[in-house]
This record gives structure tokens, sequence and C-alpha cells, in this order.
């Protein structure tokens, strides 16, 4: 998080003071980087609105640009704006859907999770992040190089979040139930895979210097275990990875960050593999 050097914020003119714009000042106080805001409308002008937001955060020392733009949908007009100012960090308040129309049209912010090349936040509350528990979950069970990068970015964002928020990292990894007829026996015993788990999870205690008692091992799925643990331990921040297979033009429908993103209550940071994002970059210059 500390290399990032500009952040696009969604601004909702009708909450000039909203919680995805207190976000990213936190963010950019400390990480130096340049605020970039944008409205998203075709049918009214937020000159004013930009304008007064723009220099009531200049005076408070902060880099500003402002815009208004709109293509086809919100998803499309944000990653233009993602792609055009170079932005490392997307922030933006969460736009929860209702089941039903959840289950006939594919929610926005899920496009925007699959289709931005950058990592994004989403803002679920105006809880502040000051003291709090930030959640990193990894799965240690894919080891494959891409995978690997993902998990080190996920923690390291995580912990990146801890301090700036002087809180408390905790890291967790799901495992899959045991199988009498895996080929590993390792992957035959409860204990034995958690052992395996722990393990993997070894070179992330020693580099940030978290406990036994801040690394949560556990058998289940996912999507189910994120949104529990995020609840038990009241986190403000839940820093989850989302992967494409390569060759596709999003992330599979389904993913655990989609899947998990209603459940949680907290914010939830989603980054993406290098490959993956480096694949989007790339379709999106094409376009």
């Amino acid at each position: 998080m500390q290399a990032i050097r500009s952040i696009l914020v969604i601004l909702e003119p009708d909450q000039p003071d909203g919680p995805a714009l207190k976000r990213a000042r936190l963010i950019a106080g400390a990480t130096g980087s340049e605020l970039h805001l944008l409205v998203c409308d075709k049918q009214h002008d937020h000159t004013a609105f930009l304008a007064a937001q723009a220099e009531a955060l200049r005076v408070e020392g902060y880099t500003v640009s402002v815009r208004q733009d709109w293509l086809d949908s919100t998803h499309q007009t944000i990653i233009a704006a993602q792609q055009a100012e170079g932005c490392g960090l997307v922030v933006k308040q969460h736009q929860p859907d209702n089941p039903l129309k959840r289950a006939l049209l594919t929610p926005d912010d899920w496009k925007l999770l699959r289709y931005c090349p950058a990592p994004v936040l989403l803002v679920k509350t105006a809880r502040p992040w000051s003291g709090g528990n930030i959640l990193a979950a990894v799965d240690v069970g894919n080891s494959d190089e891409a995978h690997q990068s993902l998990h080190a970015g996920i923690v390291s964002h995580a912990f990146d979040i801890a301090s700036l928020a002087k809180g408390e990292l905790h890291v967790l990894s799901a495992h899959p139930a045991p199988m009498l007829s895996a080929a590993d026996p390792t992957f035959q015993l409860r204990e034995s895979i958690a052992a395996r788990y722990r393990e993997a999870c070894q070179q992330f205690q020693e580099e940030y210097g978290f406990s036994n008692r801040q690394l949560h091992i556990a058998e289940g799925p996912a999507d189910l275990l994120i949104p529990q643990l995020a609840a038990q331990l009241d986190a403000v921040v839940t820093v989850i990875g989302t992967v494409a297979r390569s060759g596709l033009s999003g992330a599979l429908i389904g993913n655990t960050a989609e899947v998990v993103l209603d459940a949680l209550e907290s914010d939830v940071l989603v980054l993406k593999p290098d490959d993956v994002a480096e694949h989007l970059e790339a379709q999106l210059s094409q376009d």
C-alpha cells in the first residue's frame, strides 16, 4: 500500500462527506498519494460540488484533481478514469443490491471487482478504522507463483492498514476437509492438513511479527469462514483476493470475493494477482 501514489475516489454528490472520501483521505495522508475525485453522472452538472470538495482538500494539504464522466455503466466509467489517471487504488462506497435484482443481474460492484486492474476498496461502514482488527484472508493451499504473489500482497496490504490504523493484524487460511482417498497422506488427516497450512503461513509470521493467536487456520469453505471470523473479530477491514483464469475476460462468476462481499460487515479491500491485472490492463488498452 505504501507504493500507491494516486487514489481514485468515487463521490456521491448527495453525501458530500461520505465514508469513501474519509478512507481515501486517511490513506493519502499516510502515503502522500494524490486524490482524484470522480462523480459518475450523465444527467446533472456537479462542477460546483467537485470544486468545493477539491478546495477543502487542498486547504488540508492534499493534491487533488476532479472529473465528472459517464460511459455505459458505473463500473466502466470508474475503470476508464482509473486508467486515465493511472490510479493505484480505487475507493468506492459499496451499494448493495437487493437479492432479487442480484439474482437477475450481475451487481455493478461485482463487475468493478472483476474488471478493474487496480486494487478496489469497497467501503461498507462509517466505523473508524482506528484501533480495529484487520483480517487478511489467504489460500495457502494454492502455492503456485501467482497465488504466492497474491497472498504476499494481501498480507502486506493488511499489515500496512493495521499499522496505519494502529490496529491488529489477523490472518485466516481455510483448508479442505480430510479425504481418505487423497494421494498425499497429509490430506488424509485433519491435524496434518492444518499443520501444513500453518507451516505455509510461517513466512508471514516471521516477516510481519504476528503471533499464533493472530493466525487462524480453519477447516471449511472460505466464503463461509471469512465472514464468520470477520464478525467474531469485529474486523473493520477484510483484505481478500480475486483470481481470473488466464484467457478469461474477468474473474469467474461466484468467486469468493463476490460471494462474501455482502456477507461482510467490514470494509473490503480486493486485490488481484499481477498476471490478472496485467491481462486486464492489456485488454483495456485494446478497447
